[in-house]
């Protein structure tokens, strides 16, 4: 029996492909090569990020998926935390770049935020954090626990959408209304790759045209010494310059500047820290940055040591390391993301940048309004 649309990959792309098409009626099959999905939507901080996002498509595409991750919290009953995150800045340099982006660009293109400094401060959970110079609150961000939220989006999709998944189930080929898998044939008008940063197993010759390339993390996950009953996510200066909505304004300038002088280290390393607090009392923390063609399998200790030292200072308490990991995604394309036509009804849809949470349910929804029109 033929189907509307196959998809390949059942990480945030996949999934988000597959709601777009089934909410208009549409049949859809979606298959993964492993039994449940262990890719970059399951290894991430679970932060759908409004406030980084450099103004113009991947703002607008941030505020549209802000909006259908909280449809999916409600249907799908995902644990999503809507209090928005907390960028600290440390130094003076990172506070006048908070200052500078609140009067001017998130003013201008209507960034959801505000700026404490002061006696707000030291009223920030109880204090903990008034070591810091001032805190930029993004109310637009969300945060969920991608390892619980990607399976909780699979079981909507299955049992409320009839979205129909087969797991363990290595896709081999694709061509115009065939798809070849370890499960046999199957036949679709459309069939969207969405198989993170593997170039090689599927539409290898027309991925490499785009010259991506692939970035792996260092991720901990750790207990804090202290009840700190964090409902946001967390961020520093570090991190202003590695996020488009600040990177390019002038007074990013002297934070980087700062940073090369003081931390050379980090910023060789590609290191910004990020915190995301799980539902179980624990936080995802992270993250380096190492980009070639193949995702080296060695960590460096070193690495996870400066990390910690961030983590610590940044929260003010000791923590605990329960588990490491490699996370891991496509990176370094010609844009943020891709959407490849690389036959009649064959495409694939490529994040090069790693905000597939942020941005990736609306980019599906663009996606596959350009193939079916808009949903009813």
């Amino acid at each position: 029996m033929s189907s509307d649309l196959l998809v390949v990959g059942a990480g945030i792309l996949g999934l988000s492909h597959a709601y777009a098409a089934a909410r208009r009626g549409l049949k859809v099959k979606v298959f993964e090569r492993s039994a449940t999905p262990l890719g970059a939507s399951v290894r991430n901080f679970g932060q759908a990020l409004v406030t980084g996002q450099p103004p113009g498509p991947m703002l607008d595409l941030a505020q549209q998926s802000r909006d259908i991750w909280g449809h999916w919290a409600q249907v799908a009953g995902l644990q999503l935390k809507r209090n928005g995150s907390y960028l600290f800045a440390r130094t003076e340099a990172e506070e006048h770049l908070l200052e500078a982006f609140c009067a001017g660009r998130a003013r201008a293109h209507g960034y959801n935020v505000e700026l404490l400094q002061g006696a707000a401060m030291q009223d920030l959970y109880g204090g903990q954090f008034r070591h810091h110079r001032a805190a930029l609150h993004g109310k637009d961000d969300r945060q969920l626990y991608s390892r619980e939220a990607i399976p909780a989006l699979i079981n909507y999709l299955s049992q409320e959408l009839k979205v129909e998944f087969h797991f363990s189930t290595l896709v081999r080929d694709v061509e115009p209304g065939h798809l070849h898998s370890t499960a046999g044939s199957f036949r679709a008008e459309q069939i969207i790759v969405c198989s993170g940063h593997d170039y090689q197993t599927l539409l290898a010759e027309a991925i490499s045209e785009l010259n991506p390339s692939i970035c792996r993390l260092q991720m901990l996950r750790a207990r804090p010494a202290i009840d700190l009953s964090l409902q946001h996510a967390l961020l520093t200066g570090l991190s202003c310059v590695h996020y488009g909505a600040f990177a390019d304004l002038p007074e990013a300038a002297p934070v980087r500047a700062q940073i090369l002088r003081d931390a050379p280290h980090l910023q060789a390393h590609g290191i910004h820290l990020l915190i995301s607090p799980t539902p179980h009392g624990e936080l995802i923390i992270g993250d380096s940055h190492d980009y070639g063609s193949d995702p080296s399998p060695f960590n460096a200790e070193q690495v996870d040591d400066w990390l910690i030292d961030l983590a610590e200072q940044t929260l003010g308490c000791k923590i605990q390391v329960v588990e490491r990991w490699q996370g891991v995604y496509g990176s370094r394309g010609p844009a943020p993301f891709s959407f490849l036509r690389a036959a009649p009804g064959v495409s694939a849809a490529l994040m090069h940048s790693g905000v597939g949470m942020s941005v990736g349910p609306a980019m599906a929804e663009r996606n596959i309004t350009a193939l079916w029109g808009a949903a009813s």
